[in-house]
């Protein structure tokens, strides 16, 4: 019996791989053949890709050279139906089949690259507290899906190149509203479903999203800086009057709540504990419809009416020791839902803890498959390539049930259901001589002329300057709207 259901996973497998990759070729629309055998030969390859034109030399890479770089500059994919496939796939679910996604930028760096238009200073971490540098590249927002339990393992959504005149937090908000719209539309999310869950960093303004997705069935968590200051909710019209019989205005917000000074802080209204495996024991304090004192600047300069209040669930996160007993800082979490219990503050931190496995799928995406390998020079080549990598990795995903763990001698085994993206790579072209290959046979056609001999290049590149090229207006004054900045 259990032969016969596993011979029937593997059946579903099999037939759901062939059918992605079949509409994966309805969704290139030039240069689709060389562009289909260039992703099999990124997961077909042995080892990490090191340049893109050794793929050419992969036995599943039919084409020359000249083909792969004619198909990099100028073949065409389909990204808006691209977008919706990757959304009708098999994703992974949380208990209750809650969908949990999250948002974050990675950049491909490209500081030799003066011919290359639309790099932006990039920020990137080093070793130490005082080691983080500005290094030209372009950065790429990134929405996946994430997994329940420890993994490596995510499910990419939907990918997008920030440029010069791209304000990062509008287009955060209209790229997680294109992919909850996409969710709902391959039905992945139906009426009476617990709401998405979106995860996000302390870079991204988790109050303004929550207002401007607030008509989505989405909850917003978000760390937030341990420096922030928050208000507490008003008093309600009874309470105002009882403590100022007087009279008077009823405030709109209620009293400071530092997170650096915790004699600000008001009784919580939840405390969870938990005990966990790496950090020890973790306690959690929530503080309910706690909200920014928001003012006429950065996202919100150009708000209509009054500013609005935008309340949901502070919760502050303490856990015993980090790895190797480091001291572990409290984090700060915002939530965009108020009335929360118990069980929702603990899914969301450790829903937020999940978050990181999206590092690990850039550390394979840039070690193991080359993403920042090729040394493309328009920005358009280099969103090309980035869906490639978009679409190998979702194959390796769906060919998990199909890969058998061929692991090198120093390697501990692991269980089919614990293999790495790396794992199933490796056995990738044994599992592609049963899927579709809708990729025509090429044509010989020979090497093309080149320039001759001798003769110098008469139209050298442009060069093109680094960073931004509009600058917000800071102030009201500065877009003729006077006014109140609160």
């Amino acid at each position: 019996m259990v032969s016969v259901l596993a011979e029937g996973v593997r059946q579903e497998a099999f037939a759901e791989a062939s059918r992605f990759r079949g509409e994966f070729y309805e969704c290139l629309t030039a240069r689709r053949d060389e562009l289909f055998e260039l992703v099999d030969a990124v997961l077909c390859a042995d080892g990490p890709v090191k340049s893109p034109v050794d793929l050419t030399l992969v036995p599943e890479h039919r084409r020359g050279h000249g083909a792969l770089y004619g198909a990099l500059n100028r073949g065409r994919i389909n990204v808006d139906r691209l977008r919706a496939l990757l959304a009708d796939m098999p994703l992974p679910r949380f208990d209750g089949g809650r969908l949990v996604l999250a948002v974050d930028v990675s950049p491909w760096l490209r500081s030799d690259a003066a011919c290359s238009a639309d790099r932006l200073f990039c920020h990137v971490y080093g070793r130490a507290k005082s080691a983080s540098q500005f290094i030209p590249g372009w950065p790429y927002s990134f929405v996946a899906v994430l997994e329940p339990g420890a993994t490596s393992w995510t499910g990419i959504l939907d990918v997008v190149r920030l440029g010069p005149e791209d304000d990062v937090t509008a287009v955060t908000a209209v790229q997680l509203r294109a992919v909850v719209e996409r969710l709902i539309a391959a039905g992945q999310w139906t009426p009476g479903d617990p709401e998405i869950t979106i995860v996000m960093d302390a870079g991204y303004d988790v109050t303004r999203l929550a207002w401007v997705l607030r008509a989505l069935p989405v909850e917003l968590v978000g760390r937030i800086r341990s420096d922030r200051v928050m208000r507490c909710p008003a008093p309600s019209r009874e309470e105002f009057h009882r403590a100022h019989p007087h009279g008077g205005h009823p405030p709109k917000h209620g009293p400071e709540f530092r997170f650096a000074k915790p004699e600000t802080w008001p009784e919580a209204a939840i405390t969870t504990a938990t005990d966990t495996v790496n950090y020890g024991k973790a306690e959690t304090q929530a503080w309910d419809r706690v909200h920014p004192r928001l003012t006429h600047r950065s996202a919100w300069l150009e708000h209509d009416g009054e500013l609005p209040i935008v309340e949901g669930t502070l919760v502050r996160l303490k856990v015993e020791h980090l790895s190797k007993d480091r001291e572990a800082p409290p984090v700060w979490l915002w939530s965009s839902k108020t009335g929360a219990a118990p069980a929702d503050v603990d899914r969301w931190w450790q829903g937020f803890l999940r978050r990181f496995d999206l590092e690990h799928t850039f550390r394979f995406k840039k070690q193991t498959l080359g993403w920042t390998t090729p040394k493309l020079r328009t920005p358009e080549a280099a969103d090309r390539w980035t869906w490639l990598l978009v679409v190998a990795h979702t194959q390796l995903r769906l060919a998990r049930p199909l890969a058998a763990d061929l692991r090198r001698p120093w390697e501990k085994p692991a269980k089919p259901e614990r293999l790495t993206p790396a794992r199933v790579r490796r056995g990738f072209r044994n599992i592609r001589a049963h899927l579709l290959c809708p990729a025509r046979v090429p044509q010989p056609r020979g090497t093309g002329p080149g320039r001759p001999p001798g003769t110098k290049n008469r139209r050298p590149a442009p060069r093109y300057d680094v960073g931004k090229t509009v600058k917000r207006p800071e102030t009201l004054k500065a877009i003729g709207r006077p006014g109140r900045s609160w």
